[in-house]
């Protein structure tokens, strides 16, 4: 087995189905189906592990990519089931998931950390017995500032799909998630975050 830090699972969260693929809400799917379809790898239904699976990379630089078919909510049922399967710890798990209190073209590692509000990481959060597995945030914006007019609008927003004003920076943003993973493995979280939390796509404003 490898060590206890290497990375070796790759959990990216949303919601199965065509009604509600390239939404906010599945920007995870959409980190990795661009990952497996660089690498020319592609996406299986596993049962046991109630997702599909992809790996890609060989020897110690494998990685096997999980989107959960759960929905959402229940998230953490699959990835438990992956890593009881692989025989993996927490530590080797990267979450990737969006995070509405981010802009679109931001994007936050950490080791660690509460569900912030969630439901995809609190469901894993209760499925591990753990906080201490690391996560991507993807920001994905939010609806409104107004904290009423943001509760009232925020199923919308995020069940809602980009706009082709922000495909440009949605690109930019998931090619960099696909480069920062392989950051991750040859570097390790700390050196991968400062490149990847200092991430600033070109055009936007500092």
């Amino acid at each position: 087995m490898a060590t206890s830090s290497a990375l070796q699972l790759v959990a990216g969260l949303g919601n199965p189905g065509a009604n509600y693929a390239a939404t906010r809400h599945n920007v995870g799917f959409m980190a990795l189906e661009r990952l497996a379809a660089a690498a020319g790898s592609s996406f299986r239904q596993q049962t046991k592990l109630r997702g599909l699976l992809a790996e890609v990379g060989q020897g110690a630089a494998r990685l096997r990519l999980l989107m959960p078919q759960t929905y959402m909510n229940e998230s953490g049922r699959s990835i438990r089931a992956a890593l009881d399967w692989f025989g993996l710890d927490p530590t080797q798990l990267l979450v990737v998931v969006d995070d509405m209190d981010l802009p679109l073209g931001k994007l936050r590692l950490r080791a660690r950390g509460s569900a912030g509000g969630h439901n995809g990481l609190r469901s894993t959060i209760n499925h591990l017995g753990t906080q201490d597995f690391p996560r991507l945030r993807i920001g994905i914006g939010a609806p409104a500032q107004e904290p009423a007019e943001r509760r009232a609008q925020t199923i919308g927003h995020v069940l809602g799909r980009f706009s082709a004003a922000e495909q440009p920076l949605l690109e930019a943003v998931l090619s960099e998630v696909e480069a920062g993973l392989g950051l991750i493995q040859r570097l390790g979280l700390e050196r991968a975050g400062n490149r990847l939390n200092g991430f600033q796509p070109h055009g936007t404003p500092a």
